[in-house]
């Protein structure tokens, strides 16, 4: 909310490449202590089950969004579709035929369904190299070293992405047993992109941290053009008029001991209770 309330006191209006327009404010910094409950927003009610599919999606080095629309997880679905309106085999399907193709058609999925070497691949296949198992291994036998770092950013392999990575390099620091992560986010939808990064890097750091054996310290964000949309403000206005309330708490089964083991299951949020959803339209 204080993030908000900067951008509309602070930011200028800014043109941008979806050309619906933003408020906009660069270099902001937001510092989370996971010891005081799990940061997801109570001024509305965030799409958790959303948050961490994406996330084990991610984990799993996969760029198509099958696995995402097999699970009704709908945040990835207009990228490919808006490619796919664009090509010569669109035949006036709506988004939800569309995504009807994807979850009943392997083929269909194989080809329109990909969003080119996303996340997941560069995590787990930045150039040949396993960033994320390499990671592990670095926290686990070299603690104190200032090279735990994931970059999602790979500028030989921006062109063939459906949407270059708005979340793009992350720190992971160790220090007094307890493990923290710095997250360098190059681009923010601040109404709609913002809530779920901040609780999907929460729960990164915190899955982390219980297959390395630490305790979770603090998710530090910081984010470079930090934007509210236009056709957004209604909703922010409306967001600032709420109280936050406690947040609540992430439970995670003990028994995972290796970050490639996590499923859905495993997760338990207890006492949410936030305020009603905001829905607003995705900028594409």
């Amino acid at each position: 909310m204080d993030l908000c309330r900067t951008i509309l006191e602070k930011g200028t209006k800014k043109e941008d490449r979806t050309g619906t327009g933003t408020i906009s404010y660069f270099g902001y910094q937001m510092r989370f202590d996971l010891r005081e409950g799990f940061p997801l927003l109570t001024t509305k009610k965030v799409h958790l089950k959303s948050i961490i599919h994406e996330l084990l999606w991610f984990i799993s080095g996969s760029t198509n969004i099958k696995y995402l629309v097999d699970n009704d997880v709908r945040i990835w679905n207009e990228w490919p579709y808006e490619i796919y309106r664009k090509s010569k085999e669109y035949q006036n399907e709506t988004m939800e035929e569309f995504v009807e193709k994807i979850k009943k058609d392997i083929h269909f999925a194989e080809k329109w369904g990909d969003l080119g070497p996303v996340y997941g691949k560069q995590w787990r296949d930045f150039g040949g190299v396993d960033q994320l198992k390499e990671l592990i291994q670095q926290i686990q036998t070299n603690p104190t070293s200032r090279r735990l770092i994931i970059s999602a950013w790979n500028p030989a392999e921006i062109h063939k992405m459906a949407l270059p990575p708005c979340h793009c390099f992350m720190q992971f620091y160790v220090n007094d047993h307890r493990l923290s992560c710095q997250l360098y986010q190059r681009s923010a939808d601040v109404f709609l992109g913002v809530p779920f990064n901040i609780a999907s890097y929460a729960l990164f750091t915190m899955m982390i941290a219980q297959v390395c054996g630490l305790e979770c310290g603090e998710f530090v964000h910081t984010i470079g053009d930090a934007h509210i949309y236009l056709n957004h403000l209604d909703q922010i206005h409306l967001q600032l008029q709420r109280t936050p309330k406690v947040l609540p708490t992430m439970k995670m089964n003990p028994n995972v001991k290796s970050i490639f083991d996590f499923k859905y299951e495993d997760f338990m949020l207890e006492n949410y209770n936030p305020d009603k959803a905001i829905k607003g339209k995705v900028a594409v």
